[in-house]
């Protein structure tokens, strides 16, 4: 799918494991200004995408081209300015605060000596998570869910135009992961910023984005907008099990059985 002015396309891009292809051809160009939710099954191919494209992952071949070269030619610190990454794998062993884990997000504009406008972005991130009274809290005293709401404040700190979070509501009860899905919407609707999700739930998909890319095997099974993807044939067809369709205020509901 060919986008106008898009600043980030992905050309045939392939990984393989033990002569096993996970990744297989895969292109595709990322709407700028808009919510992009990566969904499919295990193991089709999301996270690898994911991790290639903000380049996490060294690819076997193909190119990502961001704003007009490839994304390995970035140097680290001019790359972590345009583009911020949650990763499923945050295993911090340090003994930090969430105040001083959200820091971390600044530290590509300004070292270790941040400004009282990298401190207004601190604070403004840990208010969206509602986090501001564990700020002085130790990580290792946090459960799982306000861990990874610490660690998403952090990349909201960063305050880069592209955000990048692989299944963030992972660990988040319905609440603060609704929560989330809607601070999505908001960083596009009023910040301007390119959110790429992998999302496992496909009603937060369908909620909640502009465009839908779904695979299956390695491969796009479909891109397009939420209506064009959340539809019975296509999410049948991608999960092999039965759906069905219902418009609720407008946006596609799934049920499946």
């Amino acid at each position: 799918m060919a986008i106008c002015g898009a600043n980030m396309k992905i050309f045939n891009i392939t990984k393989k494991y033990d002569e096993k292809t996970v990744v297989d051809s895969v292109s595709f160009e990322i709407p700028q200004g808009k919510v992009v939710s990566f969904i499919g099954p295990n193991g089709a191919g999301k996270s690898t995408v994911m991790g290639m494209i903000s380049r996490l992952i060294a690819r076997d071949s193909g190119m990502v081209e961001f704003k007009g070269k490839d994304i390995k030619d970035w140097k680290d610190k001019d790359l972590a300015k345009e583009l911020a990454i949650l990763t499923q794998q945050n295993n911090i062993q340090m003994k930090l605060t969430v105040e001083e884990l959200v820091c971390f997000g600044r530290f590509p504009h300004s070292g270790n000596h941040l400004t009282q406008k990298d401190m207004e972005l601190v604070n403004q991130a840990i208010t969206y998570m509602e986090l501001e009274d564990f700020r002085d809290r130790f990580l290792d005293e946090l459960s799982g869910g306000q861990r990874q709401r610490a660690l998403i404040a952090m990349v909201i700190a960063q305050d880069t135009k592209y955000v990048l979070l692989d299944e963030p509501t992972n660990n988040l009860d319905i609440y603060h992961a609704t929560n989330l899905m809607k601070m999505v919407r908001r960083l596009c609707d009023e910040l301007g910023k390119t959110v790429i999700l992998v999302l496992h739930e496909i009603n937060y998909a369908a909620s909640y984005s502009d465009y839908i890319c779904a695979f299956k095997n390695g491969q796009i099974a479909k891109f397009g907008t939420v209506e064009e993807v959340m539809t019975k044939d296509v999410l049948s067809e991608i999960y092999d099990v039965d759906f069905e369709i219902m418009n609720i205020n407008e946006k596609p509901l799934c049920i499946y059985y």
